[in-house]
């Protein structure tokens, strides 16, 4: 594509960087993700790299859960409550160094939540329910409802068939926000899956180590080509840097209020669809 036909298109530069945005509305559960593909097909020059975002993903896998249909256990309830809330929110999270936006969130964890932990816990196990926010990468704040969605299921399988639609040289990630840390060059994250490289399926034990860790950013979760780990956090952290930019990021459920005006669970799809969503980015060496 040549830098004048390039003039036409939303771009922003992040270093030695193109960043195109692919922007579209809610993709909801069951669709087809041509609306990403097929400008991917148009814009993608051999090379490129397409960088999508856990959720949409999941969404169009299905993967939500309903969690007014979980009711909370005790254990449930005390780890909300006693653990996460008090515990986490006043005592280990400022001493471990976690993040004041966190703590901030911790300590206003609603009576909602309860059943949320119960979703973690039966799904994922206590491993994962310990870890005080952000369990697993369930997604709470771009689902309707009471729904939650899941990680995508074979995320690595997933980006080598959207790969073989675009029909080019190209790479694709799919990519979580949690976080991957590094220490003495091991690479590691609380999420369930990674691509290969990082050690995954850390749950609570994530939690504990950061304050000795260095926070490397966005966690690759698959990719259709065979990438070493600091080329693919690179990569994902480009992209995380332009959906931090906007201002329909609905990072946490305690920003779904400031961008659609109503409670994380009385987001209905009409609502998501009202918002611009930019589900894919796409990113070229200049």
């Amino acid at each position: 594509m040549s830098d004048k036909k390039l003039e036409n298109i939303k771009h922003v530069i992040n270093g030695d960087y193109i960043v195109i945005p692919i922007e579209t509305g809610y993709i909801k559960p069951n669709d087809d993700l041509d609306v990403i593909i097929e400008p991917a097909k148009e814009l993608m020059q051999d090379g490129d790299y397409l960088v999508i975002a856990e959720t949409p993903i999941s969404v169009s896998q299905g993967r939500l859960i309903d969690e007014s249909e979980y009711s909370p256990s005790l254990t449930a309830k005390l780890l909300t409550t006693v653990w996460s809330k008090y515990l986490w929110g006043y005592v280990l999270g400022p001493l471990l160094g976690i993040k004041k936006r966190t703590i901030k969130n911790l300590r206003k964890l609603p009576k909602e939540t309860y059943a949320h932990k119960e979703v973690v816990l039966q799904l994922y196990g206590l491993k994962h329910a310990l870890k005080p926010a952000s369990e697993a990468g369930i997604d709470l704040s771009n689902a309707p409802g009471t729904c939650v969605s899941l990680l995508p299921e074979n995320p690595e399988k997933v980006a080598k068939q959207l790969k073989n639609r675009i029909g080019k040289d190209v790479c694709v990630m799919i990519i979580d926000t949690d976080a991957t840390y590094m220490k003495n060059g091991n690479y590691f994250t609380g999420l369930p899956i990674a691509i290969d490289g990082i050690d995954a399926d850390n749950g609570l034990f994530v939690y504990v180590k950061v304050h000795l860790c260095e926070n490397m950013g966005s966690t690759p979760l698959g990719c259709s080509e065979k990438m070493d780990v600091e080329s693919a956090l690179k990569i994902a952290n480009i992209a995380e840097d332009y959906q931090k930019s906007l201002s329909t990021e609905m990072k946490t459920i305690h920003s779904v209020k400031e961008v659609l005006g109503t409670e994380f669970d009385e987001v209905t799809i009409e609502a998501l669809d009202s918002i611009t969503h930019t589900p894919a980015v796409i990113i070229r060496k200049i």
